[in-house]
C-alpha cells in the first residue's frame, strides 16, 4: 500500500455540518484506507471552537492521530481563505512499514537556560526519520531554543512547520489534540515516508556584505568594527532612491547561513540568508536586535520585500522538488506562508497555493497562514518569516 492523502475545506462556521462535511471529503479521497494521521487548521469564527472540530473529526475519519491548530488563514487546494470562518483537513492514509508519532513539546527553566521537553528520540533504533512537522505556540515554547534541541537531537532531519497565527479568546487553545487543550508544541515525526523539504523566501538582498565584529544573544553590537546602528544608518543613506523606498516598507536583516557567504561580492541566491525583522535598536550602544542568534563574524545584509523575487523563488524552489521526486508520484503537501504574503505582498489573492498547484498538481493541499514559518536551510532547521515552507509528501 502507498501513503494516500485525502484534503476536505469548508468555509461555513457550523462544525457539526461544515467541518462534518470537510472530513467526509478528505475520507472519500483515502477509500476504504484507514486514517493514520488528520491535521486539521481552523480559521475565524471555527478557532474558539477547536475542541468541538476535533471531536467532529475523530467521529467521521478515526485517526490514530489527529491534531488542531488555529490560524489567521487556511490554504486548500489553489485557494487562501484568510477572511471568515474556515477548516481545512489534512488526511494520511499510511503506506506500509511507515509510521507518524505524536509528542507535545513543554519548556522549562533549568540552571543552563531553558530545556525543551517532550522531543521524539533519536534514531538509535535501525529506523530513519524523514520529517518532522513542527507546530508551535511561541507564548509557551521558545521556538529558536526548539530548533536546536531538534538539531541536536535529530541532525540533518527536515523541520518543517509553522507557528499559530490567531489567537482566540483567552481560553481557548491554539494547539490541540484530543483530551488536551492549550500544547505548547506538537511534533509529528514522520518515518517510512519519503518527504521533501522547500522553503522559499520573500525578501532579496541589497547593498554590501556587512561582518558582525560584535554581538550575540540576537544582539549585533557592531559591524565591522563600528556601533551596528551606525553602520546600518550609512548603508541606508547610501541606497539607491528606488531601494531606499522599498526599506521603508520595513527593515529587514539577512544572517548568513553557517557564517559568510561564498563568493563574496557577489549577489548570493536568497537561501544563503536567514531573513529577520530588526526588532528593536539602542542609540545608546548602537546595538541591534534581530530576535534571533547571531555569533562574531557571521557575515549579514539589508534586504527588502520583494514581490517578483518571492514569486520566482516559490516557482524556481518547487520545480527543483518536482525534479528530485522523478518517477515518483506526489501524494500530498503541506504549506505554511507567512501573514505577511497574500494579497499585502502580491497584491492579489491564493498566490502560493495557486503556484504550489501549478508546479506539483492537481494535489491534496493543506496549510496555514502563520505568524512564522520553520524549515530547513543548508541542512539545519530555522524560523523564519515572509516565506512559504512546503511539506511535499511522495506516494
Amino acid at each position: 500500500m502507498t501513503v494516500v492523502v485525502g484534503c476536505g475545506s469548508s468555509a461555513t462556521s457550523s462544525a457539526a455540518r461544515g467541518v462534518a462535511e470537510a472530513a467526509r471529503s478528505a475520507a472519500a479521497e483515502l477509500g476504504d484506507r484507514p486514517c493514520g494521521l488528520a491535521l486539521v487548521f481552523v480559521a475565524g469564527d471555527l478557532a474558539p471552537a477547536a475542541d468541538a472540530v476535533l471531536d467532529v473529526v475523530a467521529e467521521e475519519l478515526d485517526p490514530a492521530q489527529l491534531v488542531a491548530c488555529t490560524a489567521s488563514g487556511i490554504l486548500s487546494g489553489a485557494e487562501e481563505l484568510t477572511t471568515g470562518p474556515a477548516v481545512v483537513i489534512w488526511a494520511m492514509a499510511l503506506s506500509d512499514g511507515a509510521s507518524v508519532e505524536l509528542t507535545e513539546l513543554t519548556a522549562e527553566q533549568v540552571d543552563a537556560g531553558i530545556a525543551v521537553r517532550g522531543l521524539p528520540d533519536a534514531d538509535d533504533d535501525g529506523e530513519r526519520t524523514s520529517a518532522v512537522i513542527l507546530l508551535v505556540d511561541p507564548a509557551q515554547l521558545p521556538l529558536d531554543v526548539t530548533l536546536r534541541a531538534f538539531e541536536e537531537r535529530l541532525p540533518t532531519v527536515p523541520v518543517i512547520g509553522g507557528v499559530a497565527s490567531l489567537i482566540p479568546r483567552p481560553d481557548a487553545p491554539l494547539l490541540c489534540r484530543p483530551g488536551s487543550r492549550g500544547d505548547a508544541g506538537l511534533a509529528l515525526r514522520f518515518r517510512g515516508v519519503d518527504v521533501l523539504p522547500c522553503v522559499s523566501q520573500g525578501a532579496r538582498p541589497i547593498g554590501p556584505e556587512l561582518t558582525v565584529t560584535a554581538g550575540g544573544a540576537g544582539a549585533i553590537h557592531q559591524l565591522a568594527g563600528r556601533p551596528a546602528i551606525d553602520v546600518l544608518r550609512e548603508t541606508i543613506n547610501g541606497l539607491p532612491d528606488d531601494e531606499g523606498v522599498r526599506i521603508q516598507h520595513g527593515l529587514l536583516l539577512g544572517v548568513a547561513v553557517g557564517g559568510t557567504v561564498e563568493n563574496a561580492g557577489d549577489a548570493p541566491p536568497p537561501d544563503d540568508y536567514i531573513v529577520r525583522g530588526l526588532a528593536a535598536a539602542d542609540t545608546e550602544t548602537g546595538a541591534v536586535a534581530i530576535g534571533a542568534p547571531v555569533e562574531v563574524g557571521q557575515t549579514v545584509r539589508l534586504h527588502v520585500r520583494d514581490p517578483e523575487t518571492a514569486s520566482r523563488d516559490l516557482v524556481d524552489a518547487l520545480r527543483l522538488r518536482r525534479e528530485a521526486a522523478g518517477s515518483a508520484r506526489i501524494a500530498g503537501a503541506l504549506a505554511f506562508t507567512c501573514n505577511g504574503r497574500g494579497r499585502e505582498m502580491f497584491g492579489f489573492d491564493d498566490h502560493d497555493a495557486d503556484t504550489i498547484q501549478h508546479e506539483l498538481g492537481p494535489v491534496p493541499l493543506a496549510g496555514m497562514v502563520s505568524a512564522g514559518e520553520i524549515g530547513p536551510v543548508g541542512g539545519r532547521p530555522f524560523a523564519h518569516s515572509f516565506t512559504a515552507t512546503v511539506a511535499v509528501f511522495l506516494a
